[in-house]
């Protein structure tokens, strides 16, 4: 029978990665390393376990604070039609009667489920400003979203005691965002641990390059690096790019979405859920993705219809029981809510 210590150093951190005691892959890469620290498996998955630890769903992390909301220039229509902008909901006829069901600060009915993007979409930065921040859903400061990915990244290297594990400013990034074995996690760990978008931007870009624009992948990460910089009809011609002339993938319709959202083009963003929902059926990302856009423009009927096609397909979806079970609960059927919430 063969002990642990007699295992390669490599498979005993792989095998520490797989069953996510990260600490322990970590520390047994850095051993590895220590004895040679040209090693690339071992460097790669270091960097794996950083990027780890401090992993966002980046379709669920999307925080509008006051610069990208009140000073946002790529809305296209300030005075939309109501039903067809984020800041005008439908507010007659679709749901609930206002007077029943309570509203968020934004002017969203209460749905049971805090999400992206649902804090900040209506009345002026002054008013924003004025309002005291403890009487919000939620009390923390309102602040930039850029912000936010800058205390993130800091306070992951703050965490490590000898200082950065990679130096960002000597990095040949042409070397190692052209080879295949270690760019994708070189990407993922200056992306997500770091939160360097102009560096993570030239590795998507180059590795784009590399692979002579055929992968979907990079044209996604490239997508995602405009998204976060703010060049968001950049980040559509990517999106776009990756699906039509490479490969259809849930999660690139689910961006393209995204950033029509935005853009405040829900009805756009719905044609993109739907035309994903021909290609991928009852796929829970994008059912859940349109049931929010038209909750958020105020047809709550519609939204309903989709949570139940979700809890149908996913019964242990949270975010479906919470939002049917709130849903009847202000439709004067609290004991069918109390089975949901039980």
């Amino acid at each position: 029978m063969t002990s642990s210590s007699d295992l390669d150093p490599l498979y005993k951190a792989l095998l520490y990665f797989r069953i996510n005691r990260i600490d322990d892959c970590q520390t047994e890469c850095t051993k590895i390393l220590e004895k040679n620290p040209l090693d690339q498996a071992a460097w790669s998955l270091k960097l794996a376990c950083f990027t780890e630890e401090v992993y966002v769903d980046e379709l669920e992390n999307d925080e509008a604070g006051l610069a990208e909301t009140y000073m946002d220039d790529n809305v296209i229509s300030t005075a939309a039609r109501p039903g067809t902008s984020l800041m005008r909901p439908v507010t007659t006829g679709k749901g609930p009667s206002p007077a029943v069901r309570p509203r968020t600060t934004a002017g969203r009915p209460l749905s049971g489920m805090v999400r992206p993007e649902t804090r900040l979409k209506t009345g002026s930065m002054e008013k924003a400003l004025r309002t005291s921040r403890t009487s919000r859903a939620a009390s923390r400061a309102v602040s930039a979203s850029t912000a936010r990915q800058v205390r993130l990244g800091t306070a992951s290297m703050i965490a490590q005691q000898e200082g950065p594990f990679l130096n960002l400013a000597r990095l040949n990034i042409d070397k190692y965002a052209t080879d295949p074995q270690v760019n994708r996690y070189l990407f993922d760990y200056v992306f997500l641990h770091e939160g360097d978008m102009k560096i993570a931007h030239q590795i998507a870009a180059a590795a784009t390059r590399a692979c002579e624009y055929n992968d979907w992948y990079w044209k996604n990460q490239l997508g995602k690096c405009y998204y976060r910089l703010g060049m968001f009809r950049d980040a559509e011609k990517q999106f776009a790019s990756s699906l039509t002339k490479n490969q259809k993938m849930v999660e690139t319709y689910a961006y393209l979405a995204k950033v029509y959202i935005r853009l405040d083009q829900p009805l756009s963003a719905i044609d993109r859920y739907r035309s994903g929902l021909e290609q991928f059926p009852n796929d829970i990302t994008l059912l859940t993705g349109l049931a929010r856009v038209y909750e958020q423009l105020g047809d709550i009927n519609t939204s309903i219809d989709y949570y139940k096609v979700i809890l149908k397909h996913d019964a242990s979806n949270v975010e479906a029981i919470a939002c049917l079970g709130t849903n009847f609960f202000y439709t004067d059927q609290p004991e069918v809510a109390l089975k949901f919430y039980r």
